[in-house]
């Protein structure tokens, strides 16, 4: 069997912004000092007139995003999901999202998978943020496919996003020729009747490896993939928990705020049902080599296999 492709979906997000450019698409992009990590330097390379370096200055690099945004500029701000959704939290929520501006956040090395960098760097908490401020979309893709797909589809839409990228290199599972993506819609990779499994970002390749374990043993279950966090494919959700009668959810972040939250809420209002949450618990990251702390941390299709058989017991 040929190995599977792996690619860091920030990797995804540079190349995204060069095709766009290469479209013709009239974009600025801005970084905070980091475009060789974030790979806005896919961009820069070609296109150095519409990049522009902020410096460490996270907080107005977005001010500037703003402003540009508000003169009818397509505007993307990049930096780590740490330093763009904390440090720059409260001029992300006045200067953009009060305002509606369409600027578009790029947030790499999200998550527990930034590895060695430790706690200080592994953002488990943006998603939360982002959820907070009214209007914002928030997108969390999972593949390359996915995330190349949904900077094309941020740079249209009109109003904030706030789009999560990782660090560590992900299997690419969705065929490039086919795959279609819209935001606020969900994908069901696989349809099931006993159990849900909803997973985002990285979780979603762990979920499927997870299904065909479960499958192996005579359990059936349903994997839906949230590359949208917000606005929440709610019909896609509701059909499952009435159909199946128990959700797991899995996320690269914590189970504060996160997909777990919004798939709760969702549930507790129209359909409810046992839902189940596998992410980071109420507690900050250790540093570490990136596949051992997902391990430890439980964000494993070990763990999911697991955590489904328990819960139909």
């Amino acid at each position: 069997m040929a190995d599977i492709k792996k690619i860091a979906t920030r990797e995804s997000y540079g190349n995204a912004l060069k095709e766009l450019a290469a479209e013709g698409k009239d974009l600025i992009v801005l970084d905070a000092d980091l475009a060789a990590a974030t790979k806005t330097e896919i961009f820069k390379k070609d296109y150095p007139e519409r990049f522009v370096d902020c410096g460490i200055a996270e907080a107005n690099m977005m001010g500037v995003a703003a402003g540009l945004a508000s003169c009818g500029k397509t505007v993307f701000a990049s930096s780590f999901a740490m330093f763009a959704a904390g440090r720059a939290f409260e001029i992300v929520r006045n200067s953009i999202g009060y305002p509606r501006l369409p600027v578009k956040i790029g947030a790499t090395h999200a998550g527990i998978s930034v590895g060695e960098d430790g706690a200080t760097h592994q953002c488990c908490e943006d998603i939360a943020l982002m959820r907070s401020i009214p209007g914002m979309t928030i997108i969390n893709p999972a593949d390359d496919v996915e995330a190349k797909a949904a900077v094309k589809a941020a740079a249209d839409h009109d109003g904030p996003v706030y789009l999560r990228f990782g660090r560590l290199a992900v299997p690419v599972f969705n065929d490039p020729e086919t795959y279609t993506f819209e935001i606020g819609k969900g994908q069901t990779i696989r349809d099931g009747k006993d159990i849900t499994i909803v997973a985002t970002g990285l979780m979603v390749n762990e979920a499927i490896e997870a299904g065909k374990v479960l499958e192996a043993e005579g359990i059936d279950a349903r994997i839906i993939n949230i590359h949208t966090i917000k606005p929440l494919d709610k019909e896609l959700i509701l059909k499952a928990a009435a159909e199946t009668g128990k959700i797991l959810t899995v996320e690269e972040h914590s189970v504060v705020g996160g997909l777990g939250s919004a798939v709760c809420d969702c549930v507790a209002e129209k359909c409810p049902c046992i839902v189940k949450k596998i992410g980071v618990e109420d507690q900050f990251g250790i540093s570490g080599p990136a596949l051992d702390l997902l391990k430890l941390f439980g964000l494993s299709s070990e763990n999911i296999v697991d955590t489904v058989k328990k819960m139909l017991k």
